[in-house]
């Protein structure tokens, strides 16, 4: 008698343990709200909502003429204090001589020395005025921190601005040529994820590839106690809008 053995195989098919599309919410990578570290007058405002600006683009400008003439007067005092420091330099030099001479007495040479480091000290405290005022000039204008797309405008010329603890915002910036997918996911799909997994952002017809660059430690604010937040960062040419909606491909 055959006796037939038969041998079952099974066969396991490795699938993702999590593939979905989720819903989110497109955000700038990088936002900031403009504002003038120094108070004065608008002279010109350089730019609008939707203009596309590089870094180092000068956005808007103060009347800085007040600026310009504390900055003169300080370097012309500096080259008055240099020339009483170099004056005294050579009188002390001279008393010092004399006094090894035993020509002059200790104390007319402690006079000597006292005016010399006084008119040093005056040099030093009028350079470190200036470095002062020239920054003060510097910030009258305002310049793009990095490439980006102007978002608000607040501010037009003639308008007066303080530097106060709560200063004025007058640009909004958001960087270009680079968006983030926002979402709010439960903690068993977070936990499926890894930052710098690259998923696909799908939105306005178009797709782009990302990276997912943050993933919540902490429940999202009136999401529920249980949703977090993840970001997926991707580059995209065309310019796209905050707020818009947008669909994350998860593989």
């Amino acid at each position: 008698m055959k006796r037939w053995i038969y041998i079952t195989i099974a066969l396991f098919v490795s699938t993702p343990l999590w593939a979905a599309d989720e819903k989110a919410s497109l955000q700038w990578s990088h936002r900031v709200e403009i504002s003038v570290p120094v108070s004065g007058v608008v002279r010109a405002v350089n730019v609008d909502v939707g203009d596309l600006v590089k870094k180092g683009q000068v956005l808007l400008a103060l009347d800085n003429a007040i600026y310009q003439a504390k900055v003169a007067e300080i370097q012309a005092a500096i080259i008055r204090l240099l020339a009483e420091a170099a004056e005294a330099k050579r009188e002390f030099e001279r008393i010092e001589e004399l006094y090894t001479r035993t020509v002059v007495a200790t104390a007319e040479l402690d006079q000597a020395r006292l005016r010399l480091v006084k008119t040093d000290s005056l040099v030093a405290e009028a350079r470190a005025n200036l470095k002062q005022q020239q920054k003060v000039l510097e910030d009258s204008s305002v310049r793009a921190p990095f490439d980006a797309v102007v978002v608000e405008r607040q501010v037009e010329p003639g308008m007066s601005v303080a530097s106060t603890l709560q200063p004025q915002i007058l640009l909004v910036l958001g960087k270009s040529g680079e968006m983030l997918a926002r979402m709010h996911l439960t903690t068993a799909q977070i936990e499926k994820l890894k930052i710098g997994q690259v998923v696909a952002v799908v939105t306005g017809g178009q797709s782009y590839q990302g990276k997912i660059k943050a993933l919540g430690l902490e429940p999202s604010k009136g999401n529920g106690d249980s949703l977090y937040v993840v970001e997926v960062l991707f580059s995209s040419s065309e310019q796209l809008r905050a707020g818009t909606t947008a669909v994350v491909k998860f593989p």
